[in-house]
């Protein structure tokens, strides 16, 4: 199969279509990407991109990057960055002549970013695939509370317009089918394709380091790793925080950065909270399992937004696949999973108290338990999330 990927998002940036992409290549599959120069997560482009036209290959994939606008840290410098994407991705979609067999777009948000595959697909009459990562326009309108009743009819009409044009439609999570057939989709030409977990954190239990290595403190560890974003609710994480800051053996450690990060930061420092709470910042992908072998138990939350409800964060099958117990502040399908697991202790999202109680109930375990709730996770992930097992499917029906 000769294949063009098409997505915003590519190495160095971290997403699971790096996985697909090489694997795929790997295979004996003829795979090209058509994305932008990198410069996310921290809105910069990363050293030797800019805003230019560049072609280089990477573990076999022929990589096509199109000039856009580096993310900044406004919302303007955003919505300059996804229209810059859409814009000259369309251009060298519409004058590029190499020969496919089928192209697949992943849609990360916006999903605008497809715009540039139909683009190419209607011109070369090939067939396009989309994988739903963020279900629109639903995500769009919880983290902008659009409230404007046009500007959601308009999203609205360009979201049917995307899955109208797309042959077949992946979907990470399975709540996601609801909302898109809803927008006049054929339910079969939706298909369940689920994220993974880079295979380093399968490894990551073999793994000898030491706390003092990586600063993080003695304890019992709940760590969170990833977004330090609105979306992660940080202000209810806080609260259950504070309702354990007695106990200086429990210990909140946080691995990561985004737009929340400085306000989590200061947080921290108004509440009196630097005794139990450690923020360590960013680590590069292959540098987190290191971690992940340093807590107790890992913590994943989300906002009460009914699309976070249909989704199942990434990060749960990258605990899961590093055998660790999960402790969850989210309602929905992510809690569902580790409840189903019996892999760790579930709370709705907002509910700091529960957390709080949680955390505590945790802390009261045996480090075997503690190891049997993880060994859970390891086993659902097995069955669930295998990336050979789903890339095999993505084969076969694609």
């Amino acid at each position: 199969m000769k294949l063009l990927i098409v997505s915003q998002y590519f190495w160095p940036e971290e997403f699971r279509i790096n996985d697909l992409a090489i694997d795929l290549v790997k295979r004996g599959h003829d795979v090209s990407v058509v994305t932008g120069n990198p410069n996310y997560p921290k809105g910069k482009f990363i050293k030797g991109y800019g805003f230019k036209y560049l072609t280089e290959t990477y573990q076999g994939i022929k990589i096509h990057r199109v000039p856009i606008c580096p993310r900044g840290n406004s919302n303007f410098m955003l919505i300059l960055n996804y229209l810059s994407f859409v814009f000259f991705g369309s251009i060298f979609a519409y004058f590029y002549k190499e020969k496919y067999d089928k192209v697949f777009a992943v849609n990360y948000s916006p999903i605008t970013a497809v715009i540039p595959a139909i683009v190419f697909s209607k011109k070369n009459k090939l067939k396009l695939s989309i994988w739903v990562q963020d279900l629109w326009p639903e995500s769009i309108i919880a983290a902008s509370n659009i409230q404007s009743t046009n500007v959601q009819n308009w999203l609205n009409k360009l979201v049917k317009y995307i899955y109208k044009k797309s042959d077949m439609i992946f979907v990470s999570n399975y709540g996601f089918k609801k909302s898109i057939i809803e927008k006049g989709v054929s339910a079969d030409k939706i298909k369940y394709m689920p994220n993974w977990a880079e295979e380093i954190f399968e490894s990551s239990k073999e793994l000898n380091v030491t706390r003092k290595e990586f600063n993080v403190p003695e304890g019992f560890v709940i760590m969170f790793a990833g977004n330090i974003g609105e979306a992660q609710d940080f202000e209810a994480v806080i609260k259950a925080a504070e309702l354990t800051k007695e106990n200086h053996s429990i210990q909140w450690v946080f691995v990561g950065d985004g737009r929340k990060s400085k306000w989590l930061n200061e947080k921290v420092k108004e509440k009196k909270l630097e005794k139990t709470i450690t923020l360590l910042g960013r680590f590069p992908t292959e540098i987190m399992p290191l971690f992940f072998k340093l807590a107790d138990i890992m913590l994943v939350s989300l906002k009460d937004e009914y699309i976070f409800s249909l989704t199942v964060p990434g990060k749960i099958q990258s605990y899961m696949a590093s055998s660790k117990p999960i402790l969850t502040m989210l309602n929905g399908a992510g809690s569902e999973v580790v409840f189903e697991a019996n892999c760790g202790f579930i709370a709705n999202a907002g509910d700091y108290k529960g957390l709080s109680r949680n955390v505590i109930k945790s802390f009261a375990l045996s480090t075997e338990m503690l190891d049997e709730l993880g060994s859970n996770a390891f086993s659902y992930y097995k069955e669930s999330y295998s990336k050979e097992k789903i890339i095999n499917n993505f084969i076969k029906i694609n």
